[in-house]
């Protein structure tokens, strides 16, 4: 189980904290979480005073990111209102929703680079909103398949069974493995990242019933099916958590 510790700095009179996770890695690589939560991941052989000294070097990119969180998330999480003209992530773009009204049956559909909103009551905001998450889970319960399909050929000859698919809403991960019921877990906002992101986060679980760690052999592992799995993850950390 990979241990978590809790450090803090002061920078611009502020409090930073953040979490240092021991693990092999070339580089001192820094994530902030959907959560917010900072995340330093760095081998064992990094000295805590150079991991110190390259957070304080991150502070002003911290913090304007930790701004940004706040001023999206709330708007983002609660304060939408599903209106023509406001941004949706989907598969790592951005699309423009419109919200036409219809006779017919409600749904959800794309069309020419739109994600049109189709509903009986412009005004009914719980339903807008329930017909966009019944869509975006929709739409990742088959995108999740899809890369199912395509990543587990690679682990196959390794003895590792066909695991299930199981959509969650997590705060902080893309995705666990539940090995007991042989089931990956999710996170049904990774539908927003790209499709070669949501390749990653699936081997990367994949992996974890074989090596159910984070030590050497997970990682060459990794590296030798996916060798640009570093920058796959840094898409997701870097730039989709943005957007939830």
């Amino acid at each position: 189980m990979t241990t978590l510790e809790k450090h803090q700095i002061i920078y611009a009179n502020r409090i930073i904290e953040f979490f240092i996770e021991r693990k092999r890695v070339k580089n001192v690589n820094l994530n902030i979480k959907p959560n917010m939560t900072i995340m330093v991941s760095a081998s064992e052989k990094v000295p805590l005073s150079f991991i110190y000294d390259f957070v304080k070097s991150k502070g002003g990119w911290i913090l304007k990111n930790i701004k940004t969180f706040e001023q999206v998330q709330p708007y983002k999480q609660s304060d939408r209102e599903y209106v023509s003209g406001e941004s949706f992530k989907y598969l790592g773009k951005q699309f423009r929703l419109r919200v036409e009204i219809t006779s017919e049956e409600e749904r959800v559909k794309y069309y020419r680079g739109f994600i049109v909103l189709m509903v009986k009551d412009p005004k009914d905001y719980a339903q807008k909103a329930k017909l966009m998450d019944d869509w975006y889970r929709v739409k990742a319960a088959k995108i999740f398949e899809e890369s199912l399909d395509k990543q587990y050929p690679l682990v196959q000859k390794y003895g590792i069974k066909r695991p299930k698919i199981d959509l969650r809403v997590m705060k902080a991960r893309w995705g666990s493995a539940l090995i007991d019921s042989n089931t990956i877990s999710l996170n049904a906002e990774l539908i927003k990242a790209p499709k070669h992101c949501i390749d990653y986060v699936v081997l990367h679980e994949l992996i974890h019933f074989k090596y159910n760690d984070h030590k050497d052999s997970f990682y060459n592992m990794l590296f030798s099916l996916m060798p640009d799995w570093e920058k796959r993850k840094a898409i997701l950390d870097d730039e989709i958590v943005r957007e939830l």
